[in-house]
């Protein structure tokens, strides 16, 4: 069986036709399919058409929250209900068209864990499009996750998957990434993005710096979680080094002044007093830091920061028996 989530925020004219395409697809290809519909906080009558769904048809299955928590978490309450594996997710605005999860399925069983949609040729205002452009580039820069399309919706996974990764927030777009650095083989498919025909986007201009503060949130939680001194450390030593120079040179000067005071301003007229005090401060405050998220962090290290991927199975060892 297969297992699709599908979270919405008001989308009460797009539910019923959603559905219709995906039982078509359905019907076409013989899928099992169980259909998760996840109301993120809906204000318009959302829920009633996924209650009317659920009692036509025992496939659907309906999940209601109580506020708008976001994506992340309908995402969360949607995987944790699913029982299929595969996993599909896309979103209810009909942009995501639910005929290509026959070729996410094909793509997935070239042994990939992980199959992102890449809408190639968007049907968005060129703005969103840039923005959206910049953005996966800029993903794709930092975290060496290269996918042209980190925001598209429709995705397919191995269920277990969300057995080891976790998402919160807006952490959501960003699955690929965290899943890639557990060790899980990521791959994207070009799949067809349709216009919106009902209601308005959710995403305001705000996505962009949002999606951008999330995304420094998620290059710490897969380079440095299990070892934030690296990096708080690193930083914080190279300016302490900054400033012990700066002080060091400073030093010098005033000695040679006590000799030549035409040679060197007084240090209370220079500049580079306090950068130097400043990079010293700046500097044991980072490595103070660091110490603190390595006490903090060991007390965690009791869970994993390996993946498993398989194990062989051993044939009962032989019992001796003396004779």
């Amino acid at each position: 069986m297969i297992s699709l989530v599908i979270p919405l925020l008001n989308e009460v004219e797009s539910i019923p036709v959603l559905f219709t395409e995906i039982d078509q697809v359905a019907k076409a290809h013989e899928l099992a399919l169980q259909i998760i519909f996840v109301d993120d906080g809906s204000q318009d009558g959302s829920w009633s058409q996924i209650q009317k769904l659920s009692h036509g048809d025992s496939r659907v299955i309906g999940i209601r929250l109580r506020r708008n928590f976001g994506k992340a978490a309908a995402l969360m309450a949607g995987v944790r209900e699913a029982s299929g594996d595969p996993l599909i997710t896309l979103d209810a605005d009909l942009q995501d068209d639910p005929a290509e999860i026959p070729a996410l399925l094909e793509r997935l069983n070239q042994g990939f864990d992980v199959i992102s949609g890449w809408k190639k040729s968007r049907r968005d205002p060129w703005a969103r499009v840039f923005a959206s452009r910049v953005f996966n580039r800029l993903v794709s820069a930092i975290t060496g996750v290269r996918l042209h399309d980190h925001n598209c919706g429709l995705k397919a996974y191995r269920a277990g998957l969300f057995a080891e990764v976790q998402i919160y927030g807006e952490l959501h777009r960003f699955i690929p990434v965290l899943a890639a650095s557990r060790g899980f083989r990521v791959g994207e498919l070009e799949v067809n993005h349709r216009p919106r025909r009902f209601g308005h986007s959710k995403y305001g201009p705000l996505r962009f710096l949002r999606g951008f503060l999330d995304l420094l949130t998620v290059k710490f939680l897969t380079g440095y979680s299990h070892r934030p001194q690296h990096l708080l450390g690193g930083i914080g030593l190279l300016c302490f080094m900054a400033g012990l120079t700066g002080m060091v040179y400073l030093a010098i000067t005033w000695l040679v002044r006590l000799w030549r005071p035409e040679a060197f301003m007084p240090l209370h007229e220079r500049p580079l007093l306090l950068y130097s005090v400043a990079g010293l401060v700046l500097g044991a405050q980072m490595m103070s830091l660091g110490l603190i998220a390595e006490l903090i962090t060991a007390g965690r290290r009791h869970a994993d920061f390996f993946s498993i991927a398989e194990r062989t199975a051993h044939p009962a060892a032989p019992v001796c028996s003396s004779d």
